[in-house]
């Protein structure tokens, strides 16, 4: 070989050298940029060998300090087997391909706190097939983790109260039933309501609100102890798992803890607040064979304590009277349902007479439900359950589509309509109603829609908007029930409205009840002061028209003028040309 092919084959050589380091420079620099450090353990030898970036990955200023497998587990934090014994003493062995292994710990640094990591590797057996070496690679998840235990917060814990959130709290709570019904410990169950946080919330703002929740569920923590639960129910609501408790205590503890919150206002950025909560509670198991029954039962102990005044509280007992109610409602629901899904909702038309006249001026629709017999059911048999179990929106709009039929069947006719208080809100409701009304004005002109007082006295802000937009559209607005709720001077003229209805209880006995009689002329004065036209309800005798007559009541309802009807009469002369309510 000639001198010339002997230096070019030097540097080839040369070149290559450098490629391979220029290549493992950038193998260890890719190495280190992902956060992983490889290494080698020779088991027998108890050495462990380190690849680039170990040193930063784990922290640790000389890896030299971690050359045995001894000096590298003394610095790994495991509450389970240790690193040596999941691999040194598997029950796997090695048949040629090695067999690999993977898993997590936490490894204490130099600068005194610990660093999560993943360690995946495969181990090589010797002749007898045990682990002999092994060789891994190291990758920093401490992110991972942190990422890992929010999202097992989030799914345990109230993200503002920091307390069980409501799934683990049920969770608990079966936990503590299925211990009482074997029989271990008695157990008993709270829900704790902030009372009145709607107008904390009004008067504060929601930071406000919050900061009460928050300060709230501390002061309940206080009182529990250890082996109770205490989590965030709903937005105002807590639930209280107390372990080893008897009904005996329940009242004395619910007092305890009304009186924990009561005692001391709640300091917040915008000064100090006032709250008092209210409390359900249920002896467990005695009463509730299930979590979602002990969970109803203390809802239902609760809404009594609401019932009551504010800061009060109630233990869930049982009552045959209840129980009975209770499966009465349920099936007057399915009843109102399977109506409402076979149109089997009715109107009966009674009449609203002219108190000079005695000739009808409008008809009042009334609900009834026709029963599978053909049978006819009255309004006060299924509509207050429908109020109840949140049934009434769907009733109130299967009979505005039924007014709004006749009042196109029948353009002689004038029609009252009454409202319950959660439909007035109902946005469903409202448009259709609106909607139809606006394509066709003569039915809003022919249509008087009737609010009840005690909605108009609580809701009177919103109602405003309400009867505005039905008065825009032609339609007539009636307070029924006038004087049951003692509604304002100033509510009267904030909702604009164009009739009263007086509450039938003032009219029973008016010939000879004296305080009845002084109430009806106060509500009619009151009336005429507004240039109101009113409607006494519940006439029952001719007396009582006379006297009714006097006191200068415009218009009359009751059996003894018309009963209702599920048909109008076949025609309305009287109606023509008559003057509105306005």
């Amino acid at each position: 070989m000639d001198s010339k092919t002997q230096d070019a084959r030097r540097v080839g050589v040369a070149i290559g050298i450098e490629s391979m380091k220029a290549h493992d420079d950038l193998l260890e620099s890719a190495v280190i940029a992902v956060g992983d450090a490889a290494y080698m353990w020779l088991i027998d030898d108890n050495t462990l060998n380190w690849g680039p970036g170990a040193a930063q990955l784990l922290g640790i200023s000389d890896v030299s300090t971690i050359s045995t497998h001894r000096d590298f587990a003394a610095r790994v934090a495991s509450d389970g087997p240790s690193r040596y014994e999941l691999i040194c003493r598997s029950r796997e062995s090695d048949t040629g391909n090695g067999v690999a292994y993977e898993f997590e710990y936490q490894i204490r640094d130099d600068f005194g706190g610990m660093r999560w990591v993943e360690d995946r590797g495969r181990w090589y057996g010797g002749p007898d097939g045990a682990p002999q070496r092994a060789v891994g690679v190291l990758r920093a998840i401490d992110e991972r983790h942190k990422r890992d235990e929010q999202l097992v917060r989030l799914s345990t814990y109230d993200e503002l109260t920091g307390l069980l959130n409501r799934v683990r709290l049920k969770e608990a709570l079966t936990d503590a039933m299925i211990a009482s019904q074997r029989g271990r410990q008695n157990s008993a169950f709270l829900l704790i309501a902030v009372d009145n946080l709607a107008l904390i919330n009004d008067a504060f703002g929601f930071d406000v609100a919050d900061e009460v929740i928050v300060s709230v569920g501390k002061r309940l923590a206080t009182l529990a102890r250890r082996g109770d639960a205490l989590g965030r129910y709903a937005g105002n609501k807590f639930g209280l798992i107390l372990r080893n408790c008897n009904e005996e205590r329940l009242d004395g503890i619910c007092e305890r803890l009304l009186a924990e919150v009561r005692d001391k206002v709640v300091m917040t950025a915008r000064g100090p607040v006032s709250v008092t909560v209210s409390a359900g509670s249920i002896a467990l198991p005695g009463h509730a064979s299930s979590v979602d029954q002990a969970l109803a039962r203390a809802e239902e102990a609760l809404v009594s304590a609401k019932q009551r005044l504010r800061d009060s509280h109630v233990v869930y007992r049982p009552s045959r009277e209840r129980e009975k109610t209770r499966l009465r409602n349920i099936n007057v629901a399915d009843e109102l349902i399977t109506a409402l899904n076979d149109k089997r909702i009715r109107i009966a038309y009674q009449p609203i007479v002219d108190a000079t006249t005695g000739k009808p001026f409008i008809y009042e629709c009334l609900v009834r439900m026709e029963q599978p017999d053909g049978s006819i059911m009255a309004a006060g048999h299924f509509v207050p359950v429908a109020e109840k179990l949140g049934l009434i929106g769907l009733l109130d709009y299967r009979v505005m589509e039924l007014a709004l039929a006749t009042l196109r069947a029948r353009p002689d006719v004038r029609l009252s309509l009454n409202v319950s208080g959660r439909t007035t809100s109902d946005r469903l409701w409202r448009e259709t109603l609106a909607g139809s009304l606006a394509s066709d004005r003569s039915l809003a002109e022919r249509l008087v829609i009737e609010i009840t007082e005690t909605v108009a006295i609580q809701e009177v802000s919103e109602l405003t908007e309400f009867v505005a937009t039905f008065r825009d559209l032609g339609c007539q607005i009636a307070i029924d029930d006038f004087g049951a709720g003692y509604t304002s001077f100033r509510n009267l003229k904030m909702l604009d409205v164009d009739l009263v209805k007086i509450d039938g209880s003032f009219v029973v006995d008016l010939a000879t009840n004296p305080d009845n009689q002084f109430f009806v002329r106060t509500l009619v004065n009151l009336a005429q002061n507004f240039n109101l036209p009113t409607v006494a309800e519940w006439v029952s005798n001719a007396e009582e028209v006379e006297m009714l007559r006097q006191f200068g009541v415009e218009y009359l309802q009751g059996f003894y003028l018309g009963e209702p009807a599920l048909s109008l009469p076949g025609s309305v002369h009287s109606l023509a040309g008559r003057r509105t309510v306005a």
